[in-house]
């Protein structure tokens, strides 16, 4: 994407599978343009994704992204920014 987005991987299929909320937010980091960032909104119950989702996508990405955990939805989910320098 060429612009900043968000994505909401935090209801129904989502709830009770961490893989998939990783495979998945690597998919969106992946398909976020260069220069550009995406939030990553996940579930209540797996908590704050710096505890989870930000080593998994630094792993995968290096350093070719920053992130930074936003802050817990009105809606109980949490947000993590993650921006695509290269």
């Amino acid at each position: 994407m060429n612009k900043n987005w968000s994505v909401s991987l935090e209801h129904e299929e989502y709830e009770n599978e961490l893989e998939l909320v990783v495979k998945d937010a690597i998919e969106a980091v992946t398909n976020t343009s260069k220069g550009y960032y995406v939030n990553i909104v996940t579930p209540a119950n797996f908590g704050n994704p710096d505890d989870y989702l930000t080593e998994a996508l630094v792993l995968y990405f290096g350093d070719n992204i920053e992130s930074k955990f936003i802050d817990q939805c009105g809606c109980g989910g949490f947000v993590l920014r993650v921006w695509k320098n290269n």
